[in-house]
């Protein structure tokens, strides 16, 4: 039987973090065992905020790649798509661009709250047309399933938004409606304690980051508390990370209970925190660093290079099914006249030619 296909990624801005990690990542990892896996670094989505700076794209498209391989990725089982690579993808974009309304796309939340952040005239003309890039992402490689974090399911529902339409319209069952599938933590709490962990917002806990550097950020985690003594917010964001990160649930229940009853003040529940968190990162960190320096790099670059062929394989087949719906390639054109003719024969009734 075929496999489900699986297709998700990240726009390279930098490092993963504990967010992509609970909400993504640890997902793709475990799918890899029964699914057919593509896993793509959007570096092209990366120039509608940052065009002026390649070589800050490029670096942080190694930097994903890095992650991803110490997380787990194997490049024997998955595919890695960097998406410049893909030649079908932004045909594809530009084609189904044409099945989405302007109004439709702008009302998309996730694109609006990034628009509200800064002034329209610091935007580039291209940067809301990420959101239908990520259609086209998805749909190049008929994917069957997205891992998201919470942020970017309104994006999918555009996605499936398209597929359907694309269906309805042109026919030849091209797309699957690619279903949701959201990580065991929606939102995880950045170390500001308020809004979602951000590279951006400076309040993100790297998976690269050493023993040291995450107790270093663990102690700096707001939680709002005034004294040790004072019972605990059980909302609050630390136990909030212990219920991710420690393995044994009956020892982060018994935390949080002592912690609510002011039994245990932030220090210690913190430092057990972030001995969890490094216990989950250290052996990340190993394997990441079997591609540190120039040799590593070089091992990425012709990795990446090697698994185009694979996925441009797939999406090369994607676009030539869609072409031939849209009657937009030259053996589909005489099948198209053929059926006109057909459709105005005389006795034809003229139900049957709309």
């Amino acid at each position: 039987m075929t496999r489900p296909r699986v297709l998700t990624g990240d726009t390279p801005t930098g490092r993963l973090h504990l967010g992509h990690l609970v909400g993504s990542l640890e997902n793709r990892v475990r799918l890899q065992d029964d699914h057919d896996c593509y896993f793509l670094i959007a570096n092209v989505h990366a120039y509608t905020t940052r065009a002026e700076r390649p070589d800050d794209i490029r670096r942080d498209t190694i930097e994903v790649v890095r992650d991803y391989l110490a997380a787990g990725i194997d490049p024997a089982r998955s595919t890695l798509v960097l998406q410049s690579e893909i030649r079908a993808i932004p045909e594809l974009a530009f084609l189904l661009a044409m099945l989405l309304p302007f109004a439709r796309v702008m009302r998309n939340p996730t694109l609006k709250a990034e628009l509200a952040d800064k002034q329209l005239e610091q935007h580039s003309f291209g940067f809301p047309l990420y959101t239908v890039g990520q259609c086209a992402d998805i749909l190049a490689f008929r994917a069957d399933l997205v891992p998201v974090g919470e942020d970017q399911v309104a994006t999918i529902e555009m996605c499936r938004e398209v597929a359907r339409r694309f269906d309805r319209i042109y026919g030849g069952a091209v797309f699957p409606v690619p279903e949701v599938l959201l990580g065991r933590v929606a939102r995880l709490a950045g170390t500001d304690g308020v809004h979602k962990m951000s590279k951006s917002l400076g309040n993100a806990i790297l998976l690269s980051d050493s023993r040291a550097e995450i107790h270093r950020k663990l102690r700096g985690l707001y939680t709002g508390r005034q004294a040790a003594t004072d019972r605990g917010d059980p909302d609050s964001v630390v136990l909030q990370y212990a219920r991710a990160f420690i393995a044994d649930p009956s020892r982060a229940r018994e935390l949080a209970d002592r912690y609510a009853r002011g039994e245990l003040g932030d220090a210690a529940v913190k430092a057990e925190v972030a001995d969890a968190i490094d216990a989950v990162l250290a052996p990340m960190r190993e394997r990441r660093a079997a591609y540190d320096g120039p040799r590593g790099e070089a091992a990425i670059v012709e990795l990446l290079r090697d698994h185009a062929r694979r996925a441009n394989a797939v999406a090369d087949e994607t676009l030539a099914r869609v072409k031939a719906a849209m009657r937009l390639d030259l053996q589909a054109a005489p099948v198209a006249a053929e059926r006109q003719d057909m459709l105005a024969a005389p006795g034809v009734p003229t139900s049957a030619r709309t």
